[in-house]
């Protein structure tokens, strides 16, 4: 049965904090039009990294040409990809003085290279304009074409992530177009090219013990270093039921065991998200 979305143990109840540097972030973001998946995503520690000076850049757009079940931004034909976009993520990066970036995007299977040069460029840029800033960047599958994902290990960024989302069982039901096996065939390209590897997933979706610590196997098989683990968190009704809501401790424990097998570092607890202290992963 699956549980009530709306209904959140102690655990997952955050309050969004506000202050100078958050209303700096967001004024900052409203006035260019940048586009984060800390809002479009609903994060929940979107207050806690704007407290800090800090966001998820989402390039591309905001409407996504996929689908998936489990995701809460905006699906449909996207607008023909704007060029100011770079300049403006860069812009926006030498305003906040970040230090480590983390830049994602929204499928765009609608282009012929999926927007790995666009990709390219945002890369170059903030390396040209932010030398001293560190960079991951959070791709799409690319439609499984290992020599547009290319493009961007060209361009190095010290981390490049994929998320796998959830286990093998439940991806038709969760994702849009992309399957477990492709994302793992990503992964390993990624791993092989000498760059740091990095995959996430969700919990609450329906998965067992059994398919977590095999999920785990499966990363650690294609040469990933770095995982992260948190809680499905149902954005509305029309979305993939929740299923149930997993307590800190059994998080903590899936960190412990992930330690175990060989991750060079883990992120596990009800709030994690894919960008949360991306920071720490790079070293």
């Amino acid at each position: 049965m699956a549980a009530d979305f709306r209904r959140k143990p102690e655990w997952l109840k955050i309050h969004l904090p506000k202050g100078f540097k958050t209303s700096q972030v967001v004024g900052l973001l409203n006035e260019k039009h940048i586009h984060t998946i800390c809002s479009s995503g609903m994060c929940p520690n979107r207050g806690e990294c704007w407290g800090n000076g800090t966001a998820t850049f989402m390039i591309g757009g905001n409407i996504c040409t996929r689908s998936c079940r489990f995701c809460n931004v905006a699906t449909g034909r996207p607008l023909p990809l704007n060029k100011e976009e770079i300049n403006d993520v860069v812009n926006s990066v030498k305003a906040l003085n970040l230090k480590h970036v983390v830049i994602t995007s929204v499928d765009r299977d609608d282009l012929d290279d999926c927007g790995a040069n666009h990709w390219a460029e945002m890369i170059r840029a903030i390396k040209r304009e932010c030398p001293g800033t560190t960079m991951e960047v959070l791709v799409p599958d690319f439609k499984g074409k290992l020599e547009l994902l290319d493009i961007v290990i060209a361009e190095r960024p010290d981390i490049i992530s994929h998320n796998l989302e959830t286990v093998r069982r439940l991806t038709p039901d969760v994702r849009c177009f992309a399957t477990y096996d492709c994302s793992l065939k990503v992964l390993k390209h990624i791993a092989e090219s000498g760059i740091r590897c990095k995959s996430g997933i969700m919990l609450g979706l329906g998965e067992t013990r059994e398919e977590i610590l095999q999920t785990m196997d499966d990363l650690l098989a294609v040469g990933c270093e770095v995982m992260t683990i948190g809680q499905y968190l149902q954005p509305t009704k029309e979305h993939y039921p929740l299923q149930d809501y997993i307590h800190p401790d059994t998080f903590e424990e899936y960190g412990k065991i992930g330690k175990e097998k060989g991750f060079r570092h883990i992120e596990s607890s009800p709030l994690v998200r894919s960008s949360y202290h991306a920071e720490r992963h790079v070293h």
